[in-house]
């Protein structure tokens, strides 16, 4: 029978972050810290001693950092990522024999125990000499040959505490009997711009000027620089291929199109080609590259949709019928969202036996437009393809470009929206479209940014999309719009608007009850007038440019609410450890009225001295109030001031001074 070695006494439990017992990997940004906490302890009263190991996956060998007990057998560590793609992390321990001599040798009162208890410290310390090299060794012996001679008892305690010993000897551990947590865990370090981004949403075919001409790439690469001026850092494009002729849909989505109606970019693929070509009328993949560069040169990244269906006419039906599920009567199954049906799109069978070219394909498209320079993908309904699949595609993707970034827009179950964030999909949209009440709001942004799916979900918020033209913005006016951009651009780190129309306030529903937008861009082409008088570009810009300029919103984990007695209205603040910035924003919820509270302001969390008046500067509609202890008085007027955005100007005592902090 093999035994266990029993002489591995330290036990290790407990280890986070950690997603479902280490199966996944937990996310950060290049950059970012990741914080470790563990069980560390032994049998008896031994010390244990503990590290956190660390290393990119692969590496032949481990970084060690210390790690510091807290309390009851928790103990901490720390390590910054500093490279993209996938990282190892675990946790080692041992029974440190000269930290627990220490204890007990400074325990110690009778004189013939500390002499005996000193001479056991002697073979401590030539252990570690014989561990050690070099001038650490001479001096580990040097000091063991001098406690070998003293006699007197004081003198022996003097010298058993001396703190230099002790950190020369943590040097060189007795490491012969450590344990070392299984399984190892991982952590996928993506670019900043997966942690904190923000997106803009447009259709390429309607960037012409002209309302009769079919937008181009040209025309495209024309509108960067407004939205670069608004603040943006991805520039998404829906589907950007040929598009199918076969029961193409008309405006509004009816069943009759025109002879010129141009159909629903997310009916891919015609005569001209499938997923690896390009709408003739956007134009050529060299004016497509250019875009990419020309956003680039602006610090903007383009993302393109990732549509894995098919319009009856695309390539891949007559080449490969194979990968399509047949009815009885011989027909190709087009794809329905009971009560929606869409007759233009037919969706692969992922349970086909020839399953693996299918993958080889479909992983080919993306790999070809990585190729062509794209980093960022937003991925059309991954819910309803095989998590396997999206594993295995996100996987080789990223450890060929690990800089890439999959946005999963997936409005389904949590428990799938869960599984698609864990397996790899980088960013994921969310329920805020319809999350409206302060309680909602409370509940929903707790669980995403405060709960245990902050390791691995990152939710990218969006007011609007082409679908969804949620009731809150069809009834609530300008006032609407503008509360919830604020609510979205500094509740999440990542947030995203589908312009023109949002800035534009297009709010008119196609019928009553619904959430589709009359007339919509899915079906037809739109001109939009950018220079409107009433746009709400300026006011976005300088949401975007607070947002650049603290870091605390450039972060979910940030969020602390914030106490305030009126049903209408919601508080919080963003606050980064170990940063001077504080962030403060109060919105009225209800687009009619002007409501007032009083907010609580916690101050110790804010570092306010409670003292002292503090100065709350308005970063979004400018001006600077005066508060002084915890409740203040607020008061927001839809047909004014939606909201505030505060930075907290707070004074802090010293011991010789009082300084002004920002």
């Amino acid at each position: 029978m093999t035994r266990m070695d029993v002489r591995r006494r330290a036990i290790i439990e407990d280890v986070q972050p950690r997603v479902d017992g280490g199966r996944f990997a937990v996310k950060r940004a290049i950059g970012d810290e990741v914080v470790v906490e563990a069980d560390v302890f032994t049998d008896g009263h031994d010390v244990p001693r503990a590290r956190l190991r660390h290393r990119r996956t692969g590496a032949a060998e481990w970084i060690e950092e210390e790690m510091t007990p807290l309390v009851n057998d928790r103990w901490r560590g720390r390590f910054v990522v500093d490279g993209l793609g996938r990282h190892d992390y675990t946790v080692v321990a041992w029974t440190d024999r000269f930290a627990t001599w220490r204890r007990e040798f400074e325990r110690r009162d009778e004189a013939s125990d500390i002499l005996l208890a000193l001479r056991t410290g002697v073979g401590l310390l030539e252990s570690a000499a014989a561990r050690a090299g070099g001038a650490d060794a001479e001096q580990l012996r040097a000091v063991a040959l001098r406690w070998t001679g003293i006699e007197d008892a004081d003198e022996a305690r003097r010298a058993g505490l001396v703190d230099e010993v002790r950190e020369l000897v943590d040097r060189y551990p007795d490491r012969r009997f450590e344990t070392v947590h299984e399984p190892v865990l991982g952590v996928v370090v993506d670019p900043v711009l997966a942690r904190c981004g923000a997106w803009y949403e447009f259709f390429p075919r309607s960037a012409s000027d002209d309302p009769q001409r079919h937008g181009t790439f040209r025309d495209c690469e024309a509108r960067l620089p407004y939205i670069e001026a608004m603040g943006f850092d991805v520039v998404y494009l829906p589907p950007i291929h040929p598009i199918g002729r076969v029961r193409r849909k008309g405006p509004n989505n009816t069943l009759t199109p025109g002879p010129d109606d141009p159909g629903s970019p997310w009916a891919i693929g015609a005569d001209e080609g499938g997923h690896r070509a390009l709408h003739p009328q956007l134009g050529t993949l060299a004016e497509f590259q250019r875009l990419i560069a020309s956003a680039r040169a602006r610090r903007l990244e383009i993302a393109i949709d990732v549509a894995f269906q098919c319009a009856p006419d695309h390539p891949y039906v007559q080449a490969h019928p194979e990968w399509f599920r047949f009815r009885p009567d011989g027909s190709v199954q087009y794809a329905e969202n009971p009560p929606k049906k869409y007759q233009d799109i037919y969706p692969f069978d992922f349970e086909t036996d020839a399953w693996q070219s299918l993958h080889d394909e479909l992983l080919g498209v993306v790999l070809y437009w990585a190729e062509q320079g794209v980093r960022v993908f937003r991925v059309d309904n991954p819910h309803t393809k095989p998590f396997r699949f999206w594993e295995s595609l996100i996987g080789e993707v990223k450890r060929r470009y690990p800089e890439a970034i999959f946005l999963s827009e997936a409005f389904t179950r949590p428990k799938v929206m869960h599984r698609l964030a864990k397996l790899g999909f980088t960013q994921s949209y969310t329920y805020f479209t319809w999350r409206n009440t302060p309680h909602e709001l409370r509940e929903y942004f707790t669980e995403l940014c405060l709960g245990p799916s902050r390791e691995y979900f990152r939710p990218n918020v969006w007011p609007n999309t082409p679908d969804i033209l949620p009731e809150y913005l069809q009834v609530g006016g300008r006032a609407a719009f503008m509360t919830r951009v604020v609510l979205a651009a500094t509740l999440s780190a990542n947030y995203g608007i589908y312009g023109p129309a949002f800035e534009l306030m297009d709010h008119e529903p196609r019928e009553p009850g619904s959430e589709e937008y009359r007339d919509s861009e899915k079906y037809q082409l739109r001109r939009w007038e950018l220079d409107r008088s009433d746009s709400l570009a300026p006011f976005i810009r300088r949401l975007n440019e607070i947002r650049r300029g603290h870091r605390a919103l450039q972060f979910d984990h940030t969020l602390r609410w914030l106490d305030i007695d009126n049903d209408q209205m919601i508080a919080f603040a963003k606050v980064l450890e170990g940063d001077d910035d504080a962030i403060v924003v109060v919105a009225n919820l209800d687009p009619y009225n002007v409501h007032s509270a009083w907010l609580d302001m916690p101050l110790e969390e804010l570092r306010i001295d409670p003292g002292h008046a503090y100065r709350m500067d308005d970063l979004l509609n400018g001006g600077s109030y005066l508060w002084e202890g915890r409740r203040n008085f607020v008061k927001l007027d839809p047909n004014g001031v939606v909201a505030h955005v505060f930075v907290v100007r707070r004074r802090i005592r010293t011991e010789e001074q009082f300084d002004y902090f920002t």
